[in-house]
């Protein structure tokens, strides 16, 4: 089970994957068999000598009572010695230290002078009966504790009066040399949480505890200081520490710390009972390993029998962790007949073996994040299909699996399944067909049998059970009109080997249905064809798209069409309706200019217009305006309003009440929705007075002596809008050189720009252009619109003669 494929068994290559399983099995089985003689040495030997003296049987009795304790309790060996010594709490003797009363200088960090070639934490303790009952209390304590936590809990309780301790902590090596916080007593969670982790710095009294396999006694503070990274917030929480290695076999992998608040040294009494108490940890410690990677037998029988059952290729997996809580490894608590490992065993055989015993090419790989992924409880892996080099037979072959893993309670179901090479193919090629909607067939034309495949039965409409029809009546199915084409291709095909690509309808229950045939033959050596293959392809959905997109370009051309004929009509009537001085004309002494732009668009036609006649009483009138819309209608509009305002006030009507009736005539015309702006303005020469009124439009611009400005607009909204609208006037009065402007909103209006920027520069133009002469109308109007205009603009330029001099 691998992500990647095997490496070959051949020399000069990476090793096999068999002989690499054996290696690390048989590794694994003497670093277990070390760790369960380190572990229980230490307590046993102390469990037998109580025994010894309550009893006074002999080493070997002594041994074989505990065995069988044990074995009855259902306890291992060195949970049954702790219980030993707990209940019994006998007087033992032990040899005194080597070294005098004073122990070791504070500091050094040297223990006790201890045998030749035993272990560091071997070394004997100097017995007394006050620590003799203190261990054997503690002992009794720890076969009760569960974790890590508890079990730094329990030496504080225990053994923390006795020695000073304020605090214990429990620190396990990491494998990237840093330490991990796995049990702590006397430390607030929030402090626990800032020392959680420390890295695998130098002055690390813990970890250089570790490294040596010596305690670390940090007894004077100022010189511990300066020698250590020393945990606390402050550091002076705790002025005296010792760090002492747990043995876990040939190693120490974690650290016992004692913190203590007053300063000074450690006693012998207490360095030996802080020893012995490092040992006791470790035999519960293993304990701990063992009791996490234990399983309940009867659920593991009961999971093994129904795997017996099962097809496939199934296992059980149970996670092994270390101290620190990781993962190292998983045990396989059942597995299916059809479970297999590098070596070959299977089933049963497999039952208590280690995941990297059996595939070792597991670590590091994918897969075995992904074991951690479903272990987490986030979600089932389900793991991408990967090759794997195995034998059969004595012949190398490469397979495909694919691996799932879910998590079952504290375990984990792994299961995994070989792909048929066949399988995957055909469901590919049915996946192709379904997805291209087309499907294939085959006639041989010696046995006159043929082979459809599922999919042409679907697309021709025709029952399976009917089976298919020959090459030749392959024409009978199509519409009348397209059936002699189809015909055609089918006997030259078989005539003289001409393949075909041919379209041909249906007629089925949803309707017309569009199909395409593509054929060609297989030729004997002759050239005669014996066999044909080809396909049936649906084309219903892409003839549809097609003729929907004719049609489509069909109203898109007619469409246009009527738009170009409306525009040019409209065009017409506004040249007609709207006819443009080619000069600029005098109406009552004024000099009035006018220009009409029409937007830049092929098919729409705007509203502006204007108009400026001389009144019967010699004023003049000056309208401008912009009715909503385009096309037809809205010159339509213009023209109607144009026309009915110089009437109304040509026969005497007001300013206000031209607007008033215009509004109203509007409102009741053919399209009810239409609204317009206007201004109406007359003047009159004699008093040089000049009176408007406007209906939603924008003011005129009155240039003067070199200053720009709009006019006060009078009340008055758009025509079309209300039914009772208020039109008011306003007058002022024109002077020599004055310059008035009367535009629509395309000459100042540009997309994403706000109404009063484009005023503002209409009134700079203005002044720029106002001494330009007759032609400044069109530089004006060239300084003010763009390349492309979205509307049209009219603008009429009134100028008062200067004064005479």
């Amino acid at each position: 089970m691998t992500s990647e494929p095997a490496p070959p068994a051949q020399s000069g290559t990476a090793p096999d994957l068999a002989a690499l399983a054996r290696v690390v099995a048989r590794q694994r089985a003497e670093i277990d068999l070390l760790r369960e003689q380190t572990a229980t040495s230490a307590v046993l030997e102390r469990a037998k000598g109580a025994l010894m003296a309550m009893t006074g049987c002999s080493p070997d009795t002594a041994h074989e009572e505990l065995v069988e304790r044990a074995r009855t309790g259902h306890r291992t060996l060195v949970e049954e010695c702790l219980l030993t010594l707990g209940a019994l709490m006998p007087p033992l003797a032990h040899a005194c230290d080597a070294t005098d009363s004073t122990g070791v200088a504070a500091g050094t960090g040297s223990g006790p002078v201890r045998p030749e070639g035993s272990a560091p934490w071997d070394t004997p303790a100097a017995g007394t009966d006050e620590r003799s009952e203190v261990l054997a209390r503690l002992g009794k304590a720890l076969v009760r504790v569960d974790s890590p936590q508890e079990l730094a809990g329990s030496l504080l309780a225990h053994l923390g009066p006795d020695v000073g301790a304020d605090a214990v902590v429990l620190y396990a090596l990491r494998p990237d040399g840093g330490l991990e916080l796995v049990g702590h007593a006397g430390l607030d969670e929030t402090f626990a949480g800032q020392w959680r982790h420390v890295p695998p710095l130098s002055g690390v009294a813990a970890l250089d505890a570790l490294r040596a396999r010596e305690p670390r006694w940090l007894e004077d503070f100022a010189t511990d200081r300066d020698r250590y990274l020393l945990i606390g917030n402050p550091p002076e929480r705790w002025l005296s520490r010792a760090w002492l290695p747990v043995p876990t076999g040939g190693t120490a992998e974690v650290a016992l710390g004692v913190l203590r608040r007053p300063a000074g040294p450690f006693t012998a009494r207490d360095r030996e009972l802080l020893r012995a108490a490092a040992r006791l940890c470790a035999g519960r410690l293993r304990a701990f390993d063992r009791a996490q990677g234990r399983t309940d037998e009867g659920v593991a029988d009961t999971v093994q029998a129904v795997f017996d059952a099962l097809p496939g290729a199934a296992v059980l997996l149970t996670p092994l962790r270390g101290a620190s809580g990781e993962v190292e490894d998983y045990r396989i608590d059942a597995a299916t007949p059809r479970a297999v490992d590098v070596l070959g065993r299977t089933g049963r055989e497999l039952l208590g073996l280690r995941i990297l015993e059996c595939y070792p090419s597991v670590a590091g790989e994918p897969l075995w994040q992904g074991y951690l992924t479903a272990l987490a409880g986030k979600e089932p892996y389900q793991g991408e299909p990967f090759a794997y080099h195995e034998v059969v037979d004595g012949v190398r072959e490469t397979a495909t699996y694919s691996v799932q893993a879910t998590r079952l309670g504290d375990g984990l179901l792994v299961s995994w399944v070989r792909h048929d090479p066949t399988a995957r193919q055909e469901q590919r090629l049915a996946d192709v067909q379904r997805l291209g909607n087309l499907g294939w067939a085959s006639w041989n034309l010696a046995t006159r049998e043929a082979t459809w495949s599922p999919q042409v039965y679907a697309l021709l409409g025709r029952d399976p059970a009917r089976g298919p029809v020959r090459l030749r009546q392959l024409p009978d199915l199509a519409l009348p009109e397209d059936a002699p084409a189809l015909s055609h291709a089918v006997t030259e095909l078989v005539r003289a080997g001409e393949p075909f690509d041919v379209p041909f309808r249906i007629r089925s229950g949803s309707g017309i249905r569009h199909l395409r045939a593509v054929a060609e033959a297989v030729a004997d050596p002759d050239g005669t064809p014996v066999e044909v293959h080809g396909f049936i392809q649906d084309l219903t959905a892409q003839r549809s798209a097609e003729l929907a997109l004719v049609e489509s370009e069909r109203a898109i051309l007619l469409q246009r069409g009527i738009l170009q004929a409306e525009r040019a009509l409209a065009t017409r009537l506004q040249h007609a309706l709207l006819p443009l001085p080619k000069a600029p004309v005098r109406l009552a002494g004024l000099r009035v200019e006018v220009a009409y732009l029409p937007a830049w668009s092929e098919i729409h036609v705007g509203g502006d217009w204007f108009s400026a006649i001389e009144l019967p009483d010699e004023d003049a009138l000056f309208v401008i305006g912009d009715v909503a819309g385009h096309g037809i209608d809205a010159v339509a509009t213009m023209a109607q309003l144009r026309f009915t305002a110089k009437g109304m006030v040509s026969t005497g009507s007001s300013l206000t009440g031209a607007l008033a009736r215009l509004n109203t005539l509007l409102l009741h015309s053919r399209d009810s929705n239409t609204t317009a702006t206007m201004v109406l303005a007359r003047y009159a020469p004699k008093e040089h007075r000049l009176k408007w009124a406007q209906a939603g439009h924008l003011p005129p611009l009155l240039v003067r002596r070199g200053e720009a400005r709009y006019l006060d607009r009078p009340d008055g909204i758009l025509l079309g809008a209300s039914m009772s609208p208020k039109f008011d006037a306003a007058e002022c009065r024109l002077e020599p050189g004055d310059r008035l402007l009367l535009f629509t909103d395309g000459l100042v209006e540009r997309p994403g720009e706000h109404l009063d920027t484009g005023l503002a520069r209409l009134a700079q133009a203005a002044l720029a252009h106002d001494d330009k002469g007759a032609g400044s109308l069109d530089t004006l109007l060239g300084s003010m619109l763009e390349d492309e205009r979205r509307d049209d603009v009219c603008v009429l330029d009134i100028r008062v003669p200067p004064a005479e001099t």
